[in-house]
């Protein structure tokens, strides 16, 4: 159980923790990050929420737009999540992207707030093609641990468990956790924290389901990288990114609206 009821959460990230595969954008996206405000606000009515994420963001641009910005708010407890759209580009440099991760994490314990992360699951159990960047994902993990360690901050290790790399936990494009994903890691972040009414059956592997021929898997792979990898490696090439001309879905601290449900509903 926390010593301290948190009164001001603030995440910092890229799409995932922008909530992308949890709604949509007409609807409104939810995600792990709005899912732990949630819970936190079942436990405190008084909390203020702010979520900088924003989607296409590498961990380099989450430090130079999003840490500032968090400074100000004055947080007791920040997430912070980077580090994926690092992952799939060819200029690709593990100690960058941990020493930019160390960054926000010296500033923001040095703030005195709370901070929490995340380890990334094997990317090639979720997408097979991905296979040639897995042990860049292993070394990410690693360095995040490390300077996690050296700082204090809370790590929700995600990584090492069966269950992470379940199908079922992924959206379609497989880059993004499914609603079920998402209420995953939220329950994940809220046990790490230690918070009233979390448990660990979040890491519980879910029921077995059948699995596809090879035929049906191979068809799968090739609709996949028609669907979701070709325009992914277009919008790469023009020198694009889903986050162009988007901002933070939610920029300043206030009340959730609106049922608490507890953090690892769905």
């Amino acid at each position: 159980m926390p010593d301290v009821e948190y009164l001001r959460y603030v995440a910092l990230g890229d799409s995932q923790t922008e909530g992308v595969g949890d709604g949509d954008d007409t609807t409104g996206l939810r995600g792990w990050a709005d899912r732990l405000a949630e819970h936190l606000a079942a436990l405190n009515p008084e909390l203020r929420y702010a979520n900088l994420a924003v989607r296409g963001r590498v961990a380099g641009q989450v430090r130079a737009e999003q840490l500032a910005p968090a400074l100000a708010l004055r947080p007791d407890l920040v997430t912070v999540v980077a580090g994926v759209n690092d992952l799939l580009r060819p200029s690709f440099d593990a100690g960058r992207v941990a020493g930019q991760l160390e960054e926000m994490f010296a500033a923001l314990t040095a703030s005195g707030a709370r901070v929490l992360t995340l380890t990334f699951p094997d990317v090639a159990r979720i997408a097979p093609i991905a296979r040639p960047v897995r042990g860049r994902v292993f070394d990410v993990n690693d360095r995040i641990r490390e300077a996690a360690a050296r700082h204090g901050v809370t790590v929700a290790d995600l990584a090492p468990l069966p269950v992470a790399t379940d199908p079922r936990l992924w959206s379609e494009d497989r880059l993004h956790a499914s609603p079920l994903g998402h209420a995953r890691i939220a329950a994940a972040a809220a046990y790490a924290l230690g918070l009233p009414g979390s448990d660990d059956t979040w890491a519980l592997p879910l029921p077995p389901q059948r699995l596809p021929s090879r035929l049906n898997a191979a068809g799968a792979e090739l609709r996949w990288a028609a669907g979701f990898l070709g325009p992914w490696i277009g919008r790469r090439l023009r020198g694009r990114s889903s986050g162009d001309g988007r901002a933070a879905k939610r920029p300043e601290l206030l009340p959730l609206g609106g049922p608490s449900p507890a953090a690892a509903s769905s």
